[in-house]
């Protein structure tokens, strides 16, 4: 799963993928592919990232499913419509 809120978070403190790398102890490639989806993140690493940023895991998990919220949200919409038609 892809959590693009990380990257944001790491921005706007103005932190290197190095700095927050060295924050979980892991290599900063690997750090580098939690950002780009193409590994998963473990949940200690998800832990950690909260603490640094001080926000919740709710608000970084919830990122890596926004489009597919969205979508679903539009099919329920469409399907609410089709029942008062």
């Amino acid at each position: 799963m892809h959590f693009k809120r990380i990257k944001n978070l790491r921005e706007d403190h103005d932190f290197t993928q190095q700095y927050v790398a060295t924050y979980l102890n892991i290599h900063r490639v690997v750090y580098s592919r939690y950002e780009n989806g193409v590994r998963e993140i473990p949940v200690s690493c998800l832990m950690n990232l909260s603490k640094l940023y001080n926000v919740s895991m709710d608000y970084i998990v919830e990122s890596g499913n926004e489009n597919e919220m969205n979508f679903k949200k539009g099919i329920n919409k469409r399907e609410e419509t089709k029942k008062y038609k």
